[in-house]
């Protein structure tokens, strides 16, 4: 009797461990993640802020982004100027497009930091407000991130995903 009381508590612990592969699928997270994170004041919460450098300073940005991968449209990459890495131009979905204007129109000359899979990669200076709908990366993606997108969202000009 004492054998089956084992092999049943050693069942249960082992059912216990079954629901997190089995969720998983069997596949690889192929998900690109990408969010944009205003800067913001350093005396603000600091579980709510991260640092990056920018033009030769330590800044302080927004750890909710303001826009992310959800309200990307279509996107378009090119080759960055390092001849390594890409950039990505990002055609924001309306309601984002409304948001990035008005953030962007709140806080001329802070910066905007670009964040790919929670790697830091691009930060760029906000001189006007962003009244065109589109984001851009100039530089620091990878062909891998690139075809990761192209599962996720169409390209600039298509209607259908590319994978």
């Amino acid at each position: 009797m004492k054998r089956r009381s084992l092999f049943a508590l050693l069942l249960l612990a082992l059912a216990g461990l079954l629901p997190l592969p089995a969720f998983a699928g069997g596949k690889a997270d192929n998900k690109v993640v990408v969010s944009f994170h205003i800067e913001t004041d350093a005396n603000e919460n600091p579980k709510m802020i991260f640092t990056l450098p920018a033009a030769g300073q330590i800044r302080y940005f927004r750890r909710l982004p303001e826009i992310g991968t959800k309200d990307l449209k279509t996107f378009r990459p090119f080759q960055a100027d390092d001849g390594v890495s890409y950039g990505v131009v990002f055609q924001l979905k309306p309601s984002a497009a409304q948001r990035i204007f008005a953030v962007s129109s709140a806080n001329p000359d802070r910066w905007l930091a670009a964040m790919v899979s929670g790697r830091a990669i691009d930060a760029v200076l906000i001189e006007k407000p962003v009244a065109d709908g589109q984001l851009v990366i100039w530089k620091g993606m990878t062909a891998l991130e690139i075809q990761q997108l192209d599962k996720m969202i169409p390209r600039t000009g298509e209607t259908k995903k590319r994978g």
